[in-house]
């Protein structure tokens, strides 16, 4: 654990914005890392535990915060069978380094989560999904520190209560999580069965067909990119923390009072349905590419649930025009989008 000189957040998070902190103490193990964060609850400062930096906007004034940096990495086999492998995976590591380690050794059931930007102790906190997967559908347990009692555990899934884009965590459980657990598949180089028509339909495949993991994750590469959504220097559409957004989930007779041509989604519950929170932005008259004059924040070009920072944004620049999208529709659809990204200092 040490100190480093502060610097600042815009420099630590993919939306690029965010001023210099009080203070910025590095964790190199989850051993550093949980004393670092109970020395922060302690003081009873402002203080964030920051990893990936991919879905958080900071504030531009963060002054008066102290910053907790993940930095503990490492992937552990701690179980294996002909047919499975659990894998103890740091707080730290990178997410998406983790999957294309994970399909270079032919290990199902994340590959279609490629991509995704942040560390793997942050997949938990929103339960982290993309294309018919989720990290709930494959997390066996968690080391956590409790942010009540200040002791360490070991916690089952089910501890975290995971629903779409959604965990405990989210909903006020104050913790640390050193390290997470996963139980993957050996399939023979195959994927599990694909639960997305995007892909399926993108290489010609019946839906629920098992794919090469490389194909998989190779064509989610290609799709989130058409989207901005991966994090590349030459695409600055992806100057972004992703869908800034969540798609709402309504029930099926609410979801009724929308036009057929919109994008929706069954739940598993069968009785909810996903809306495309997409489509109601560009359908209450906000174009891709929307930028409010005078600001340097704006719409992304290839995603409308994206915003972007175009090149010297300030996070009030981020924040006014998601409030504007939120109005717009409000006004025009009756629904409240909900932020998917945690917004500190503001």
């Amino acid at each position: 654990m040490s100190l480093v000189q502060p610097v600042a957040l815009s420099s630590l998070t993919t939306m690029q914005v965010g001023g210099v902190p009080k203070s910025i103490t590095r964790c190199v193990s989850a051993e550093e890392l949980y004393e670092a964060a109970k020395a922060a609850w302690l003081s009873q400062e402002k203080h964030h535990i920051l990893a990936g930096g991919s879905n958080t906007v900071f504030a531009d004034d963060m002054s008066d915060w102290n910053i907790v940096l993940v930095a503990n990495t490492g992937i552990e086999v701690v179980h294996e069978t002909d047919e499975t492998v659990t894998l103890r995976v740091q707080a730290g590591e990178s997410w998406d380094g983790f999957v294309a380690w994970c399909v270079e050794r032919g290990y199902a059931g994340i590959e279609a989560m490629s991509g995704i930007p942040g560390s793997v102790g942050a997949t938990p906190v929103q339960n982290v999904g993309a294309y018919g997967q989720e990290v709930s559908q494959v997390i066996t347990q968690v080391e956590f520190l409790d942010g009540e009692s200040h002791e360490v555990s070991i916690k089952p899934a089910e501890f975290f209560e995971f629903s779409y884009r959604d965990s405990a965590l989210k909903r006020g459980l104050k913790g640390v999580i050193g390290w997470v657990e996963f139980k993957l598949y050996k399939l023979g180089g195959l994927s599990v069965p694909m639960a997305s028509g995007q892909i399926t339909n993108h290489v010609g495949a019946e839906y629920g067909s098992q794919l090469p993991l490389k194909q998989v994750r190779d064509t989610v590469i290609e799709l989130r990119s058409s989207k901005g959504m991966v994090i590349s220097e030459a695409d600055p559409n992806s100057r972004s923390c992703g869908s800034f957004f969540t798609n709402p989930v309504v029930s099926s007779i609410k979801a009724l009072e929308f036009p057929d041509e919109m994008q929706k989604w069954k739940i598993e519950d069968g009785e909810s349905v996903k809306l495309s929170a997409g489509w109601l932005i560009e359908n209450a008259g906000i174009p891709k590419g929307y930028s409010i004059p005078g600001s340097k924040a704006a719409i992304s070009q290839k995603h409308a649930l994206a915003i972007t920072n175009t090149g010297g944004a300030s996070a009030a620049d981020v924040v006014e025009l998601a409030r504007f999208i939120q109005e717009r529709v409000s006004s025009r659809w009756g629904m409240n989008l909900i932020p998917e990204p945690n917004l500190i200092g503001f």
